[in-house]
C-alpha cells in the first residue's frame, strides 16, 4: 500500500534534520577571526589602446573593441553642460538635454522610445558638468540604426512647446523635492560657498524661478551654439573595429554641418566668493540636520590628479574610509558620512557629507574638519593605504566590465582632454602615489581657511552651539534663499 506523498516529505524531511543536527553538533566550536583578511593582489586591467580619429567636419571618433559579446555602447558626447547656463537660467543645460528624445526628426517621444526598445536598447540622454550626452547599447548588427536614431535627435529635435511645458513642470517638482532635504541643499549652498559667482556655483539642475524664465526660443539657441560637430565626440565601446567606426560615424554623421562662427568661450568655473565660512540654513521643520563641508580643488587636468584620488579614498571614498569610520561606526552620529572629489575642466570640489540628528550636528561639523587637518598633518599607515588603494582599483576595474562603463570612463577622459592611455593605466597611478604625496596634496588643498561649511535643518537646535566656535557663522532661513544669487540673498538679511 502507497504512503501519502505528504507523509513521506514529512518523514524525509525528520530524517534529513536529525542527520543535520548531528553534524552541527559534531563540530567543534570556532573563534570568529578578530582582524580582517589581508587586501589581494590588484587585478591586471586587460584594455585595448583606444582609437582616435576625426570626421572632415571635426567630429571626433573613439572606439575601443571589446571582444566576446556582439555588443556595442554608443555615446555621443558635447563639450558642453551645465556650466554654459545663461546667469538667470540655471537648468537650461538639463533642459536641452532631457527633450533631446522628446521629439526629433518628425517622431514623437513614444515613437522614438519604441524604435530604441525595437533596437533592443534605451535611449538615454542628460547633461552635467562641462558635457551633454545621448547614449544607447545594442548589439553588432542593429548599430547602424541605433546610431541613426542617436543621430536624429542630438541634430533635429523638435522642441516642441508642449514637450518643453511638461518638462519644466517635472523638473520645477524634482527641484522643490531636492530643496526639502537637509544634505542636499547643504550641498548647493555648499558650491556658492567654494564656486562664488563662477560657473560651478549655480545649482545645475536650476531653481523654481530659473527652470520658469526658460522659454522654447532659449532652448532652440542654446542648442544651436553647442551641438555641433566640432564639439562633440563619439564613442563607440564594444565589438567594433577602428574602421568600422569610422565608417559608421562618417554615414550617420558625416553631413552634419560644421558652423562657421566660433564656439562660445568657456566661462570661468570659480569666481568672487561673498559667503563666510560657516553658514546655517533654519528649514523650518527638519528633522535632521545635513552637515557638508567643501574645499575648493585643482581642475581634471590636474598634474597630481591620482593624489586626489587616494587622498579622498583615505578620507571618506567608502564605508571603511576615515568620515564613515569616525561618525557612524564609532558614534553612531549617521547612517552614512562620505567624501567626493569632484575635478571639472578649470576648477573643482572636495565636498564632505552626513546628515544627522539636529543637536549632534556642532559635533559632525568638528570631526569632518579634524578629519581633513589629520589628512594633512599625519602620514597615512602603510596598512590602511594598501586597503584604500585596493578599493579603489577594484570598483574602477569592476565599472569597466561592461560597455556602458568603458564608454563612460573613456568620455570622460576625452572630454577632460587627458590621454586615452590613462584608462589602462589607472592600477599604476594609483598604486605609485606615496604617503608623502597624500600629505602634501592634503596640506595644500584642504587648508581650514578655504572651507565652507554649511548645516541645514532646525537651526534652534545648533546654531547657538556652532557659532561658539565659529562666531561669524552666517544665519539664513531656507524659505528666504535665492539660489540663483551668489551670495543666497543675504546682502542685507541674515538671520540672528
Amino acid at each position: 500500500m502507497n504512503r501519502p506523498a505528504s507523509c513521506f516529505r514529512a518523514t524525509l524531511f525528520t530524517a534529513l534534520g536529525v542527520a543535520l543536527g548531528s553534524a552541527v553538533a559534531a563540530e567543534p566550536p570556532t573563534t570568529f577571526p578578530t582582524t580582517p583578511p589581508a587586501p589581494g593582489a590588484a587585478p591586471t586591467l586587460s584594455i585595448p589602446t583606444p582609437t582616435s580619429q576625426t570626421l572632415p567636419n571635426g567630429l571626433r571618433v573613439i572606439s575601443v573593441r571589446r571582444d566576446g559579446l556582439p555588443l556595442v555602447t554608443a555615446r555621443l558626447v558635447i563639450r558642453s553642460g551645465d556650466e554654459m547656463d545663461p546667469p538667470s537660467q540655471a537648468g537650461l543645460a538639463d533642459l536641452t538635454a532631457n527633450l533631446l528624445t522628446k521629439g526629433a526628426a518628425g517622431l514623437t517621444a513614444p515613437q522614438i522610445a519604441t524604435a530604441a526598445e525595437t533596437l533592443g536598447g534605451s535611449l538615454t540622454a542628460a547633461a552635467g558638468w562641462d558635457e551633454s550626452d545621448v547614449g544607447i547599447t545594442v548589439t553588432t548588427p542593429r548599430l547602424p540604426q541605433a546610431l541613426a536614431l542617436l543621430a536624429n535627435v542630438v541634430r533635429q529635435p523638435a522642441f516642441s512647446a508642449r514637450e518643453l511645458a511638461r518638462a519644466q513642470a517635472q523638473a520645477i517638482d524634482e527641484v522643490r523635492l531636492t530643496l526639502s532635504k537637509p544634505t542636499a541643499l547643504a550641498g548647493l549652498v555648499a558650491a556658492r560657498g567654494t564656486f562664488g559667482t563662477g560657473a560651478y556655483g549655480h545649482p545645475r539642475s536650476g531653481t523654481p524661478a530659473s527652470i520658469a524664465r526658460i522659454g522654447r526660443a532659449d532652448v532652440q539657441q542654446w542648442h544651436a551654439a553647442l551641438y555641433r560637430p566640432d564639439n562633440a565626440i563619439l564613442i563607440l565601446a564594444g565589438d567594433i573595429t577602428p574602421a568600422q567606426a569610422l565608417q559608421l560615424a562618417q554615414a550617420s554623421f558625416g553631413d552634419w554641418p560644421r558652423p562657421a562662427t566660433p564656439l562660445p568661450a568657456k566661462p570661468a568655473g570659480s569666481g568672487e566668493r561673498s559667503l563666510p565660512a560657516v553658514v546655517l540654513i533654519n528649514q523650518h521643520g527638519a528633522g535632521q540636520a545635513g552637515v557638508v563641508a567643501s574645499h575648493p580643488a585643482p581642475p581634471r587636468s590636474d598634474a597630481h590628479y591620482y593624489d586626489g584620488l587616494v587622498a579622498n579614498a583615505v578620507l571618506g571614498g567608502s564605508y571603511s574610509a576615515r568620515l564613515n569610520e569616525e561618525i557612524r561606526i564609532k558614534r553612531g552620529l549617521s547612517y552614512g558620512a562620505f567624501s567626493e572629489l569632484q575635478p571639472r575642466r578649470n576648477a573643482g570640489a572636495w565636498l564632505a557629507s552626513a546628515q544627522t540628528r539636529n543637536p549632534a550636528a556642532p559635533q559632525v561639523v568638528d570631526l569632518m574638519l579634524a578629519q581633513f587637518q589629520q589628512l594633512g598633518d599625519e602620514k597615512v599607515p602603510d596598512a590602511e593605504l594598501a586597503a584604500r588603494k585596493a578599493t579603489l582599483i577594484g570598483s574602477y576595474g569592476r565599472s569597466l566590465e561592461t560597455t556602458t562603463g568603458l564608454a563612460t570612463q573613456l568620455a570622460e577622459l576625452a572630454a577632460y582632454d587627458v590621454n586615452l592611455d590613462q584608462i589602462s593605466r589607472f592600477p599604476d597611478q594609483v598604486n605609485a602615489v606615496t604617503p608623502r604625496q597624500l600629505r602634501k596634496y592634503a596640506h595644500k588643498h584642504l587648508d581650514a581657511d578655504e572651507a565652507t561649511v554649511v548645516v541645514v535643518g532646525d537651526a534652534s537646535q545648533f546654531a547657538a552651539a556652532v557659532r561658539k566656535a565659529h562666531p561669524k557663522a552666517l544665519r539664513l532661513d531656507a524659505a528666504t534663499l535665492d539660489l540663483d544669487r551668489a551670495d543666497l540673498g543675504a546682502g542685507t538679511a541674515p538671520t540672528p
